[in-house]
């Protein structure tokens, strides 16, 4: 188990994120909790405010082609994939790869890239419906931290069973109080926010032997009013 960046080349954003206490309510998160289009493609206070495919994750699956994905066949999956962007950039530079995509939300699953469309599977991260040891490489990207603690560890706990031992996850962390609100009032589907050394005891506490990566106020780039 290793801290790692899997993310580095995904671009980040240039200017500050501003963080006001007003700018995204409870009403945004109830409406963002059902990851439904007001989510995807709705206000940018209810979640991404247009999610359309860019490129912006090609260094990324670049990355996971050239050290995870290397033998004929090699399997990989990622849990909520969204639209499958990440699904998309990974199969169309490596065509041989086995590419599968688990998402909770329909409608993302609806709007999904041709490409991958029929590679995403509806399904919680707390049961995926593979056998033991089926994937070469396993991501979770911004989905271990809107969990419950319990459905966390259980998920945690599928990505250990269905992976071959290498997987990626993102957790939500902070240093100082100021980190702490500040994350805590930007997200709108984030519940677990943690210490570093409180992530390494729930990790260690399910045996988790893949990367990790943790995401705060700094790398989100996110700055008070």
């Amino acid at each position: 188990m290793k801290e790692f960046n899997l993310l580095e080349g995904y671009p980040n954003p240039q200017n500050p994120r501003i963080v006001g206490k007003n700018l995204r309510s409870i009403d945004c998160r109830i409406v963002a909790s059902k990851r439904d289009k007001e989510f995807f493609d709705g206000d940018r206070n209810y979640g991404y405010g247009g999610f359309k495919y860019d490129g912006r994750w090609i260094p990324v699956a670049s990355k996971i082609n050239q050290t995870y994905l290397t033998s004929q066949h090699s399997k990989f999956l990622q849990i909520n994939c969204e639209k499958g962007f990440l699904l998309n950039d990974i199969l169309k530079a490596n065509p041989s790869a086995e590419v599968f995509g688990t998402e909770t939300s329909n409608y993302a699953i609806k709007e999904s890239l041709s490409s991958v469309k029929s590679n995403i599977i509806s399904a919680k991260p707390t049961k995926l419906p593979f056998e033991d040891n089926f994937f070469d490489y396993i991501v979770a990207i911004g989905t271990i931290y809107t969990l419950t603690l319990v459905d966390a560890l259980n998920a945690i706990s599928e990505i250990i069973r269905v992976s071959k031992g290498k997987s990626f996850i993102t957790l939500a962390t902070y240093n100082t109080e100021e980190e702490y609100f500040l994350f805590k009032d930007w997200t709108l589907l984030g519940t677990l926010l943690f210490t570093r050394e409180e992530w390494i005891e729930i990790l260690n506490s399910v045996n988790y032997k893949g990367d990790y990566y943790f995401t705060d106020a700094n790398t989100l780039n996110l700055a008070r009013e």
